[in-house]
């Protein structure tokens, strides 16, 4: 028998007592009151109520190696960005390298592989399989339903994979950013029962009244905290925390425990925030990780305070898995899958001529998935349009990486390049290569270095290139998160060196293709309107 000493949080009952803690075979045997204990707190640890493992650019195991030295327990973790590229054979590759990993992942079904119709993916998951993925224990809810006019509309595929998610009793997550009310009110009614896309209070509070539960997200690019923390005071018993998408380099700072320690900083009450942190997605999803009960698996951290939530130490099954910033899981190699036709591309490809007219112009907008339109005359030469580096205005493109067709091209603002050019193949959710830079002849190079790699990310210039291989799936490296982290950091300073002011350009660069977050998209096959849900040219009439 193994026994712990220190002040129990007790998140249900939200009391802070001294206490031993009395673990047997993984399991909580027993919970003493004690006169004298050791001056830590015992808190049931963090989860993530939703991300995506691949964003982190590290397989599931190397994830745990980090997330777990800072007080995560458990994830729950959509694996469709894989899944977009490999199929059901990457869902069977994340919960493989997941095995032995210590952290508990908690993998759901993915819901929209392809995420539309109007883009080429890897791979089809139709509801014959996620029926198939639904119906095993290791697959824990339906991911996020990104298709919302598909749920709106009655789709027929759309539909059978949320009957298939109330057939195994298993929760079905939302993603409808922008949708509101009596639309946002027959979305849920479907059953879908969270969201993590609010990017306003008054779309949240909307959202909640129908019943749904919302997920405050602070991840790498998309960072809804500010907007969102008066939920935490407001609606305590209806909030989760998650980070959706978070960057190696960041994931080496901390996880959900930085925003747990900036949810306190602000005033809210401790147990709600802690509620927010460890319980609600424990009941909500009916996880598997233990929560400091007697009879619960002994999955637990040990705190230095309960102000910066330093952690000390993580356990799992009653085992210390990280330790003063060191995870005891052993280095180990990974296997690496991938789908990906390589082929060499010419900067005549990227051409694109000029027809005397405004174009549209995709606006980033730094901290957010969402994307504004603006129309402006482009620069000219020849006859051809191009990159105009004085009012900002960069050619990007999307380059199919799965079979040899015409590459897409569109105009994006606010990237801020002022030399060179940056590409990568984590773009979400078909994963083919984005690119944006300042001429044709700087695209198609930074286009070809990853196709020489076989995925990732790159930055070139002038004849300079520097190159993040990701060998699984175009997604994942192989490596740990202490090589990948500093890599990835290298890459975002030398994006910010050719000029970018945005606070993570790589992170934002891989969601101008997500066609499901409004307003203006590029996809492989064109611009797309994310509000009218359709393709629209880039010339305006």
């Amino acid at each position: 028998m193994k026994t712990l000493s220190g002040r129990l949080v007790d998140i249900p009952n939200r009391t802070i007592q001294n206490a031993l803690i009395h673990i047997e075979g993984g399991i909580i045997r027993a919970i003493e009151h004690a006169e004298t204990v050791d001056p830590v707190y015992l808190c049931p640890g963090f989860v993530d109520a939703h991300i995506h493992i691949e964003s982190s650019m590290l397989v599931p195991y190397e994830f745990a190696r980090i997330a777990l030295t800072h007080g995560t327990v458990a994830t729950i973790s959509d694996p469709h960005e894989i899944a977009n590229v490999c199929g059901v054979e990457g869902v069977e590759y994340m919960l493989d390298n997941a095995r032995n990993a210590k952290l508990k992942f908690h993998f759901g079904a993915p819901s929209c592989v392809p995420a539309t119709g109007f883009e080429t993916a890897g791979a089809t998951i139709g509801p014959e399989a996620v029926d198939a993925l639904l119906a095993r224990h290791d697959i824990h809810y339906l991911s996020e339903v990104m298709n919302f006019p598909g749920v709106l509309n009655g789709q027929d595929d759309v539909m059978q994979k949320i009957a298939a998610a109330k057939k195994h009793r298993k929760p079905i997550d939302g993603h409808a950013p922008g949708l509101r009310g009596e639309t946002a009110g027959r979305y849920i009614a479907n059953g879908i029962s969270t969201d993590h896309e609010c990017f306003t209070l008054e779309e949240a509070l909307e959202k909640l009244s129908y019943g749904m539960k919302i997920l405050i997200r602070e991840g790498s690019a998309a960072r809804n905290f500010e907007a969102l923390h008066p939920l935490l005071g407001s609606h305590p018993g209806m909030c989760m925390l998650c980070s959706d998408d978070m960057h190696p380099d960041e994931l080496l700072l901390g996880h959900i425990n930085r925003l747990v320690a900036r949810a306190v900083a602000q005033g809210y009450d401790l147990f709600d925030v802690l509620h927010a942190a460890c319980i609600h997605p424990v009941e909500h999803y009916r996880m598997q990780n233990g929560l400091l009960r007697i009879g619960d698996p002994a999955d637990f951290i040990v705190l230095e305070n309960l102000s910066d939530f330093r952690v000390k130490q993580t356990y799992i099954d009653g085992e210390c898995v990280a330790s003063d910033g060191t995870c005891v899981l052993a280095p180990i190699s990974h296997n690496c899958i991938n789908r990906f036709q390589e082929r060499m591309v010419s900067e005549e490809e990227f051409s694109v001529k000029d027809e005397h007219n405004f174009i549209r112009i995709i606006e980033a907008r730094d901290g957010q998935l969402i994307t504004g339109e603006v129309h402006d005359r482009p620069k000219v030469e020849s006859g051809f349009l191009v990159s105009d580096t004085e009012r900002d205005i960069l050619k990007m493109a999307v380059v199919n990486r799965y079979t040899d067709t015409k590459v897409s091209v569109g105009f994006i603002r606010n990237f801020g390049l002022r030399a060179g050019a940056i590409a990568s193949t984590v773009a979400h959710d078909s994963h083919n290569i984005i690119v944006t830079g300042t001429s044709d002849r700087e695209i198609a190079h930074a286009v070809n270095l990853l196709m020489k790699n076989r995925g990732g990310l790159c930055v070139v210039n002038k004849g300079e290139e520097h190159v993040l291989p990701l060998p699984v799936a175009g997604l994942m490296s192989d490596r740990e998160a202490g090589f990948v982290g500093p890599q990835y950091a290298k890459l975002d300073a030398l994006a910010k060196e050719l000029g970018s002011e945005l606070r993570a350009p790589f992170m934002t660069l891989s969601f101008m293709a997500l066609l499901v977050i409004p307003q203006l998209k590029l996809s492989d096959l064109g611009l797309f309107d994310g509000g009218q849900f359709q393709f629209c040219s880039l010339h305006i009439e």
